[in-house]
């Protein structure tokens, strides 16, 4: 890989730690020569990060990010500062606000819809500083953002816009607790949204759509879901009747588990913590070590050819958890996606009994964006979308692969656009990052060009 960025200033990663992180750390070391700081509050995983790269090109430094002194020192002088450490819910203000006073340029690849707010509230204080804050470049936001403004070139007027993304199975991968954070945030409670020309609160996981995002499959059912990207392109479409994100995780009974959780914790009937360690042990422990054996030893007795009922369902799984505690809410939530028709009795059951045995789906994930309106007076609809998917795939193997990767790109685009002129605001991916451009930077990081967008 061509060294095509250079700078004589330091780029600070804060949460160099996190799976996403590390993937645009390894990319964006190989692309640029300015020297590394990666800090993050977990030393081990940081020396690991660091030990990938070769000597002398990062120095490390263990860091709260709520520390406001060490926080100060740590990124002073430094040529972009890259938060990487989530949720951003609650790590983007303090950040955010330390690079403001230090006169720093910002990126970070926030997935929640509050702080992204709170940041673009702070665009005129950034523009009169003259510091460029580079939110949401991610893979959504941020890549999906990019694939909209490419989309709607194919149409004269803009109505719908509608971002799809799909995380396959990542169980035994390492998901951190932040994204899971995140994703009981997004999978129940309020979702700000589009609809007919203004914001509108819906409720998160009730509307659905179908979209082809998994090439070589079938159409999937996604879920509406709280993102920020209904947050920043209306600025841009501020016509369009509808803007909105839907997304949804294999496999599909996950979705379930989340949503139940999820809405447990809005209710106050379990703490955040118990939730979000729950959902860690699932997701990367051996299923021996937690509930599944437990929960499909009840269950897996009474199959009888998947005619129990909802009820029995249930209360079987009440009996199983053995309290009201993450399991029964889990599972109520995959029994609410059979009443719902989204999963039958059989393909619940044998999820548990497959996950028991810890048997994983073949990894799909997805991203994809489509538009609507019309173009020559006539209806017209453009799509935009990851082309390949699976573990061979640069951009397609896991959600960490496509955000880092994007991360890296917008990282390569903001330092070259700040060094050509003086620039100041908070700025979203679609104010500032050219499609040819974002996808040219992807290939330049290594991503085979016929892996980066088709058009479908």
């Amino acid at each position: 890989m061509a060294i095509f960025s250079q700078s004589p200033k330091r780029v600070v990663f804060i949460g160099a730690a996190g799976e996403m992180c590390r993937v645009a750390i390894d990319l964006f070391a190989k692309a640029s020569t300015a020297p590394l700081v990666l800090a993050d509050i977990n030393e081990a995983l940081l020396e690991q990060v660091a030990s990938r790269l070769p000597a002398g090109r990062a120095n490390t430094r263990k860091l709260d990010l709520f520390d406001p002194a060490a926080l100060r020192e740590t990124i002073q002088g430094a040529g972009l500062v890259v938060l990487g450490a989530g949720p951003y819910s609650r790590t983007s203000a303090p950040v955010l606000e330390a690079c403001l006073e230090a006169k720093v340029p910002y990126l970070d690849y926030d997935d929640d819809v509050e702080s992204t707010q709170a940041a673009l509230e702070l665009n005129k204080r950034a523009k009169e500083l003259g510091v460029p804050c580079y939110i949401g470049c991610g893979a959504s936001p941020g890549m999906s953002n990019v694939m909209v403004m490419d989309a709607v070139k194919d149409l004269d007027t803009v109505d719908t816009i509608e971002i799809f993304w799909w995380v396959g199975d990542e169980r035994g991968g390492g998901t951190g607790k932040a994204v899971l954070e995140h994703f009981l945030h997004i999978a129940s409670g309020p979702c700000l949204t589009w609809v007919d020309g203004k914001p509108k609160i819906n409720e998160s996981f009730v509307e659905t759509a179908y979209a082809p995002l998994i090439p070589g499959h079938s159409e999937v059912l996604l879920h509406e879901t709280a993102h920020p990207e209904p947050v920043t392109l209306p600025r841009l479409f501020p016509k369009a009747t509808r803007i909105r994100c839907l997304g949804g995780v294999d496999p599909i009974p996950v979705n379930g588990i989340a949503r139940g959780i999820g809405s447990a914790v809005r209710t106050g009937a379990l703490p955040m913590k118990a939730a979000v360690d729950f959902l860690f042990d699932l997701m990367n422990k051996p299923p021996s070590t937690e509930g599944w054996s437990a929960a499909v030893g009840a269950l897996k007795h009474e199959l009888r050819g998947g005619e129990i009922s909802l009820n029995e369902l249930l209360q079987l799984a009440s009996h199983a958890a053995g309290s009201l505690g993450p399991w029964y809410y889990g599972i109520s939530g995959m029994i609410d996606q059979v009443r719902k028709g989204e999963l039958s009795t059989f393909h619940l059951l044998s999820f548990l009994v497959n996950s028991a045995r810890g048997k994983t789906e073949t990894l799909r994930s997805g991203l994809m964006v489509r538009a609507v309106g019309t173009r020559h007076g006539a209806p017209a609809t453009a799509c935009r979308r990851i082309p390949t998917t699976g573990k061979d795939s640069f951009l397609g193997k896991s959600m960490g692969a496509v955000t880092g990767s994007s991360t890296a790109a917008f990282m390569i685009m903001a330092m070259e656009q700040s060094s050509q002129k003086d620039v100041g605001g908070v700025f979203s991916p679609e104010d500032w990052a050219e499609p040819g451009t974002f996808y040219k930077t992807l290939e330049r990081l290594g991503c085979p060009k016929h892996e980066i967008v088709e058009t479908i």
